[in-house]
């Protein structure tokens, strides 16, 4: 694999350089550099931002409003991005749902949506795991049972991301009992301000209310609202985790490497940089080395996708090391910042860059297990290499 950019491509990251530079706020740069978190405005802020220049959507196709970039130019948007102090696009629409509708929609479930998953008007969140099912999601119970031109929802999920913020749903619901579990669960589109839905916060151990249950107490949702057809959820629920499971964050991770290594070169011990100590710096090594191999297998999912080919095993490959590589970091960065690391708000005393770090390395416990814990994953490694 050629990894050296061409003439064409170099421009293109200037141009994405530039446009960054002159076009992101300073508070919102400030804010991701630092760690700390956006509001939902600020978020759409920048969203409609990228909309307006044409590039809102990297990877959907051109005639749905997207960018339809290769490979190449998704990850050096990415890069570009966070070297700049972008922050990330919220995954649940742009990356999650959207994909879905594009390959399983209706016509007009997709003049519906996706201009407005697009343009930032519509906030979306997902309705997967619950109290009983979160790695085993086939043992969901939330129902949905037919009435007329309705599905009536009722049931609990649990572990719902910045649903809080959220207009739309997307769910896995149970419309049939069936001998398979996974043969009876359909994809649903479900609007938060429908009656019968109460979200009550669940705050993290880092003191954040990031996530959220959500209830669903006879909730009416329009037969339009399916996605496909009845009962074959588990099929599109799969696609949408490949995608999921293929969202590394490559770039925040280098970013937050790179504040690791300044950290280490200011931090000291013994009188010298941290930096200069041998067996802290054997670690950072081994970090620099395995993100390096992340990047060349993420290049090689994003050339599938280009090719419109199913993500084989490399996307659950890419949630394992990823994750680990993303704890690895905030691990070693709990370490080198030393006393600092105590305080957890981001008011925290002691130098700017210790603020809020010991929040972010509790909230990045979680990375291993969502979309899929990795021990998930090193079994459908196994099933699809071994054929087990």
């Amino acid at each position: 694999m050629n990894l050296s950019f061409t003439a064409e491509e170099e421009a293109f990251r200037d141009d994405i350089r530039a446009f960054i530079r002159d076009r992101l706020p300073a508070a919102i740069r400030e804010k991701v550099d630092n760690g700390l978190p956006l509001s939902r405005e600020e978020h759409v802020l920048w969203q409609r931002t990228l909309h307006e220049r044409g590039w809102g959507a990297p990877n959907w196709p051109k005639q749905f409003g997207g960018a339809d970039w290769t490979p190449v130019q998704q990850y050096i948007f990415e890069q570009e991005c966070a070297a700049g102090g972008a922050p990330r696009p919220i995954p649940f629409g742009l990356k999650m749902v959207a994909p879905v509708l594009i390959a399983f929609g209706s016509t007009a479930q997709q003049q519906r949506f996706l201009p407005k998953i697009l343009s930032g008007e519509h906030w979306w969140c997902q309705g997967y795991s619950e109290p009983g099912a979160g790695s085993d999601l086939a043992s969901l119970s939330m129902r949905a049972e037919r009435d007329g031109d309705c599905y009536i929802v009722t049931g609990q999920k649990t572990w719902n991301t910045y649903g809080h913020y959220a207009d739309w749903i997307f769910c896995l619901v149970r419309t049939a009992a069936t001998e398979k579990p996974q043969r009876g669960i359909s994809f649903l589109l479900i609007d938060m301000r429908a009656p019968g839905i109460t979200v009550r916060p669940i705050e993290t151990m880092d003191g954040v209310h990031e996530v959220n249950e959500i209830w669903f107490d006879g909730v009416r949702v329009p037969v339009d609202n399916l996605v496909g057809d009845e009962n074959q959820g588990w099929t599109y629920a799969k696609f949408l985790l490949s995608h999921e499971r293929a969202n590394t964050g490559l770039g925040m991770i280098k970013r937050e490497l790179q504040r690791l290594e300044h950290i280490a070169s200011v931090e000291r011990k013994n009188g010298r940089p941290l930096i200069d100590d041998p067996r802290f710096a054997a670690r950072m090594a081994e970090i620099e080395i395995e993100l390096m191999a992340l990047e060349i297998t993420n290049l090689r999912v994003l050339s599938a996708e280009a090719e419109r080919r199913a993500p084989g095993p490399e996307v659950s490959l890419l949630k394992i090391k990823g994750t680990e590589i993303h704890q690895s970091i905030t691990e070693l960065t709990i370490e080198a910042l030393g006393a600092y690391a105590l305080p957890l708000t981001a008011e925290a005393v002691g130098p700017a860059y210790a603020h809020g770090l010991t929040a972010h390395y509790l909230n990045m416990r979680k990375v291993s297990i969502y979309a899929g814990s990795n021990e998930i994953q090193r079994n459908l490694i196994a099933q699809m290499l071994l054929r087990l």
